[in-house]
């Protein structure tokens, strides 16, 4: 019979910890110091790199969607004065 060993699910502020741990001394001594695997070390940082990305990439998006809603905006007034003015001709 064997046994399973149960998943520890480490706090989002331990994994913070853990990536600032392992930025000033390495990966591999903060991994013993803290009694982990490399491997989670590294894709706990991969993760972070990740949301990293996708955040800077909204960011991207919404300045784009506001500038095209500006835009939007400049266009129908013009249309607006234009049928206006053609409404309104002698």
């Amino acid at each position: 019979m064997t046994t399973k060993k149960t998943r520890i699910k480490h706090t989002p502020e331990f994994k913070a910890e853990a990536l600032k741990l392992a930025d000033k001394v390495g990966v591999a001594a903060a991994a013993r110091q803290l009694s982990l695997y490399e491997s989670q070390i590294y894709g706990w940082r991969k993760a972070v790199k990740k949301d990293a990305k996708i955040s800077d990439r909204e960011r991207e998006l919404a300045t784009e969607n506001a500038k095209l809603k500006r835009l939007l905006a400049e266009q129908a007034e013009e249309l607006d004065l234009v049928r206006f003015v053609s409404n309104h001709a002698i």
